[in-house]
């Protein structure tokens, strides 16, 4: 019963965590957002105090079933481990806890968290490594299927689908993705839960309170007839049938044990007896201090066409900004190098193609924001709403449009009316704040070619204005951002 239980509850919050990635509609985080708002590291960063207390309870309840239930990196590596157990059953062993790689591990991720270096963060953050999988190796995939849909249904003149863009976000998150996905095949396949039990941070937290959770799967010694079943099934590999004790601290509480144990040795009930891994005083030293040390870390819908359907804008160059552009709500660039963890859902639900991953490498896979495929509609806040860890503060559509997150900037070489003889004004047209005017390029000659001139006061940075430019590769207008938003 605990097994199934267990499998229940993690089919919905894996399929619903994983609409939350793949949907690109905007339905799923109306119904959804609260699962990834339950996620620990983001929970903790976001100083989502209710969120941590149920957590916390939750483990001293009930075990590590966050690992098993909530965490979605844990249910796929269960997927691909009932693959390799189905190739060869009773493929596991009990091993001794790696302590001094679990503990490792845990000091290089808080160390990184405080010192800022967000790419190792997100390397090691369970969260973000499948949202980095959902989001650069499965949505693609399921626009494609989308699109297949839409063009069926387009010639049965249906619109129950439509097709969408698929463009690679970011080469090296791609194969960032594609590598953590394939070693987490392999770590699973053969291992089970190693990554979980090696390296992962929240896992090795977790299996602190764990040791003095209430309820334990335990040994009844009088009805083992020591068959060794139990630890040939154990994926967390922390059962020694030998001396019949359970490593708490490395369990999940999946459940395979009971299953396989023929003779109802084992059962998950309240503890009686003491924990079989006690803690030494130096590593709950070592954990307290980690803890002080992350908090003070803590503490410091799309149109493509614009001008009434008959310019279709070709493909832009991204220009190099001198500061990159944050999404509103982010506040400013250190509280998104601060608390963003990549896990890549906000580029995921960017209706407009605006957010994409980072290439620079203090910033790897954390959100910025360019303007090649669309623009920052003021009137659509779902980044903010999505995310889960407090680096995009939620806000809605009036606060948007006030929000100050860069400046227009007019680059005289690039503009088509002076280097074409042409008439433009698209950026004046379609600039939503109305920071831009046409101005003539020599103020003696009211005759002379008008060029943009820019408020920059009145500038919210939406890009509208650089998205609509036709000057090509480069716009002719870009847009710099702000290492501090500012209301205006």
């Amino acid at each position: 019963m605990l097994k199934k239980i267990r499998i229940t509850l993690a089919t919905i919050v894996f399929i619903g965590l994983s609409l939350l990635f793949l949907d690109f509609t905007g339905t799923a985080h109306h119904w959804l957002a609260w699962m990834a708002k339950m996620q620990a590291l983001e929970a903790v960063l976001a100083l989502n105090v209710v969120v941590i207390a149920l957590l916390v309870v939750l483990t001293l309840v009930f075990g590590r079933i966050y690992c098993s239930v909530i965490c979605p990196l844990g249910i796929l590596q269960d997927i691909f481990a009932q693959w390799g157990r189905k190739a060869k059953k009773n493929r596991y062993s009990y091993s001794p806890e790696k302590r001094w790689l679990r503990y490792g591990m845990l000091g290089v991720f808080i160390v990184a968290l405080a010192a800022g270096a967000s790419s190792l963060v997100q390397l090691l953050a369970p969260y973000s490594a499948f949202g980095r999988i959902a989001t650069m190796l499965f949505q693609p995939l399921w626009k494609l299927g989308n699109n297949v849909l839409a063009g069926i249904a387009e010639h049965y003149e249906s619109y129950a689908f439509y097709s969408v863009d698929v463009w690679m976000k970011s080469l090296p998150v791609l194969i960032i993705a594609a590598v953590t996905l394939v070693a987490l095949f392999v770590l699973a396949w053969r291992g089970g839960r190693t990554y979980c039990n090696t390296i992962c941070p929240v896992g090795t937290v977790l299996s602190f309170l764990s040791r003095f959770s209430l309820l334990k799967i335990q040994f009844d010694k009088n009805k083992c007839r020591n068959c060794s079943l139990c630890s040939k099934n154990c994926k967390a590999a922390c059962i020694d049938y030998k001396s019949h004790t359970v490593d708490y601290s490395r369990c999940v509480v999946c459940g395979d044990c009971l299953e396989s144990c023929k003779f109802g040795a084992l059962k998950y009930s309240i503890a009686t007896s003491k924990p079989s891994s006690p803690v030494d005083p130096s590593k709950r030293s070592f954990l307290l201090s980690s803890a002080l040390l992350a908090t003070a870390a803590i503490a410091q819908e799309k149109d493509k066409v614009f001008d009434g359907g008959y310019t279709d804008l070709a493909e832009k160059v991204a220009p190099k900004r001198q500061t990159p552009l944050t999404p509103p709500g982010s506040l400013s660039a250190q509280n998104m190098a601060l608390r963003c963890t990549g896990c890549q859902l906000c580029i995921s639900e960017c209706p407009n193609d605006v957010l994409r991953p980072s290439t620079d490498l203090m910033h790897l896979m954390q959100p910025v924001m360019s303007y090649e495929r669309g623009h920052c509609r003021p009137e659509c806040t779902r980044c903010s709403q999505v995310c889960p860890a407090g680096a995009i503060q939620p806000i809605d559509h009036e606060e948007k449009s006030s929000i100050q997150i860069g400046h227009a900037v007019w680059i005289k070489e690039n503009c088509v009316p002076l280097t074409d003889g042409v008439e433009c004004g698209n950026c004046a047209r379609h600039c939503p704040a109305g920071a831009i005017e046409m101005v003539p390029s020599d103020p003696d000659d009211e005759e002379s070619a008008y060029v943009p001139a820019v408020n920059e006061q009145a500038c919210i940075g939406c890009g509208a204005c650089e998205y609509v430019c036709p000057a090509r590769p480069f716009s002719a207008i870009i847009v710099e951002g702000h290492e501090v938003h500012k209301k205006i």
